[in-house]
């Protein structure tokens, strides 16, 4: 990727032009990559959430945060990563997003350290992954083969301090809360869920 100039749109472009930015634009687009760096590498082992979008049928976006501890997500190697699905409200929008559209961009922040990443790839899914030991309380692995790497500048990136981590990650022999909202939807819920029975 990085010895060819970006296939900026017409949408790109007008900003671009408007605001003179189109060599900018184009040196900045070399820099992307399709493999991960050292560096790039360890920001994604010790990270503990980042931002996933994908389209639905229809094309429309939606964007969602995944979390756990730090290094819930997997580094394959420096083409490829890899996460749990954890149990949520059971849309499965974005995994199911998935299914019918693969490409995927994922937004990695760490806000104490005031850094982010930018990647963009391929998905697959398995329920059977050799990963799915690693994660207790996992459904599926999610791996993304990855197209573009970027980092991005850090500027507008405010900081935060880490009070807590989410009680609800699962974590293996310990027991997970069960939230409010699946106490007011008990009925609703599939029948192996442990909230029904509470």
């Amino acid at each position: 990727m990085s010895d060819k100039v970006h296939d900026f749109h017409d949408g790109n472009l007008h900003f671009q032009e408007r605001f003179g930015t189109v060599k900018l634009a184009e040196r900045v687009a070399q820099r992307a990559r399709e493999f991960l760096s050292a560096e790039q590498r360890a920001f994604i082992e010790q990270a503990d959430m980042f931002f996933m979008a994908t389209c639905d049928h229809r094309g429309l976006p939606t964007c969602s945060y995944k979390g756990g501890d730090p290094g819930f997500v997997t580094v394959v190697d420096d083409g490829c990563i890899a996460f749990p699905n954890y149990d949520g409200n059971g849309k499965y929008q974005s995994m199911g997003n998935l299914l019918k559209n693969a490409n995927v961009g994922l937004l990695f922040i760490d806000f104490v350290g005031q850094a982010r990443l930018r990647l963009q790839g391929v998905v697959s899914i398995d329920e059977d992954d050799a990963l799915m030991s690693k994660y207790p309380g996992a459904q599926f692995i999610a791996r993304v083969e990855l197209t573009e790497v970027y980092s991005n500048c850090a500027r507008y990136v405010h900081k935060y301090e880490l009070v807590k981590r989410s009680q609800y990650v699962p974590r293996a022999g310990a027991a997970v809360p069960t939230p409010e909202w699946k106490r007011e939807l008990r009925d609703y819920l599939p029948a192996n869920d442990p909230a029904r029975r509470e």
